[in-house]
């Protein structure tokens, strides 16, 4: 087992909220690569793996219960994704995010289907009531259930919310003492407090399978070296969604494979200026 990944200096937040901040968390990133591990699902684990890498994070991907707590214990931020769940998954995934807790680096978790069996939604509530989670990404399905809402989830796509989101995502975020954020065609970040919305992204995105799963290791990336999940996980969804939008342009008849192609392409190319340029991120 290596020695620990030096972990990358955190960014502070001001008293006002300006696309500077968005700017500078992005060029920690690409200066620092922090190390992002993920227990994730085995659909998404090669693209999760990769979208860190053009992200500029460093990706490891492990789930046996012998190792995850070193694997924490060297990490700069945890990802935990029970998109192919099982319990012996979820035991490691306890252990890692305990570590996690224990070192004080950010824990992100992606409900993937909660609320579509007993068995996703009785775990991801207990990732939550055992560990500290400082951001859940879902779709508004996924977190309206796990909020007590309303909602319908068939498979791993959410059918319905009743109620409204942002209401619901900000007393969830309140109640739990972290970040929620919704993915959709506008995103929706809170922290019980400040909402931020962010409208980038293409609907090419929902063409390929995984991009929920992708989006959340962005998210690992970048809250890894800022202090504030909000606006990390803000700046996350807006250069992933940046990324799409750059990749369809590129070229309107590409299928959905290419157009993943050039996801990924246009993630690794993205530069802080052109993040700050670019994102379509409002305050509500």
């Amino acid at each position: 087992m290596p020695g620990p990944h030096p972990g990358p200096p955190r960014i502070h937040e001001g008293v006002a909220m300006n696309r500077k901040i968005y700017t500078d968390i992005f060029s920690q990133v690409r200066e620092r690569r922090p190390l992002v591990y993920h227990i994730t699902n085995y659909v998404t684990v090669n693209d999760c793996a990769n979208i860190t890498l053009c992200a500029g994070g460093a990706p490891v991907m492990a789930d046996a219960r012998e190792e995850v707590e070193e694997m924490a214990g060297i990490a700069n931020s945890l990802v935990l994704n029970i998109g192919t769940l099982n319990p012996s998954q979820v035991e490691s995934m306890i252990l890692a995010g305990k570590m996690a807790n224990d070192r004080g680096i950010p824990v992100i978790l992606d409900p993937v289907g909660a609320g579509a069996t007993r068995l996703r939604t009785r775990s991801a509530l207990r990732l939550l009531d055992e560990l500290e989670i400082q951001v859940i990404k879902g779709n508004a399905g996924e977190i309206g259930i796990l909020a007590g809402a309303e909602a319908e989830v068939r498979g791993v796509d959410t059918h319905g919310l009743t109620g409204d989101p942002i209401s619901i995502a900000r007393d969830f975020a309140k109640d739990r003492s972290m970040t929620v954020a919704i993915s959709g065609s506008t995103d929706i970040i809170t922290d019980g407090k400040k909402v931020i919305l962010v409208g980038n992204g293409h609907p090419m995105m929902g063409s390929i399978s995984g991009t929920g799963c992708m989006a959340a290791s962005v998210i690992g990336v970048f809250t890894a070296v800022a202090d504030d999940p909000l606006q990390a996980a803000a700046a996350a969804f807006a250069a992933f969604g940046i990324a799409g939008e750059r990749a369809a342009a590129l070229n309107g008849t590409w299928g959905p494979l290419s157009f993943k192609t050039g996801l990924f392409d246009e993630l690794a190319s993205l530069s802080p200026e052109t993040l700050s340029r670019c994102a379509k991120i409002s305050t509500k």
